[in-house]
């Protein structure tokens, strides 16, 4: 256990506390020596305890507002959390939908490249009938 002396409103004070926690023990005791002297100058003497009371008071609204402060804030992340989840399922399913519709283009283009490809095969046969009909022709009636 570690020992540290305090100074609060004039008098010493021995305090125990962890060991390693003594300079965290100090900056609080100064930090409330600090409130507790700031009111003392702005509300005059009332005396120790009632001094005591209301330094106490006013730091528990303070902790209190800053609880309250950092549950708000708890709670904006959380709603930003949520609207980022909807989001992203947003664009997920814009993705899958984008993704569907290029699939559905693949199987057209491909559809319209056989049906061309079977249109070119179409007119080559009739370019190579044609042609075969026209030496069959020009053989026929000897035409040089």
């Amino acid at each position: 256990m570690g020992n540290v002396n305090i100074k609060f409103n004039g008098k010493d004070f021995l305090l125990s506390c962890e060991d390693g926690q003594e300079e965290h023990l100090e900056e609080l005791s100064q930090n409330l020596s600090q409130k507790f002297n700031q009111l003392k100058s702005k509300l005059g003497n009332l005396g120790e305890n009632k001094l005591l009371l209301i330094t106490s008071i006013t730091l528990m609204d303070e902790y209190f507002e800053t609880k309250k402060k950092i549950e708000e804030k708890k709670n904006e992340i959380q709603i930003l959390k949520t609207r980022f989840k909807e989001l992203k399922s947003l664009v997920y399913d814009y993705k899958n939908d984008k993704d569907k519709e290029i699939n559905i283009l693949r199987k057209e283009q491909e559809k319209f490249k056989k049906e061309l490809d079977n249109l070119n095969n179409g007119y080559e046969k009739i370019i190579d009938d044609a042609s075969s009909q026209i030496e069959e022709f020009i053989n026929k009636n000897n035409i040089s």
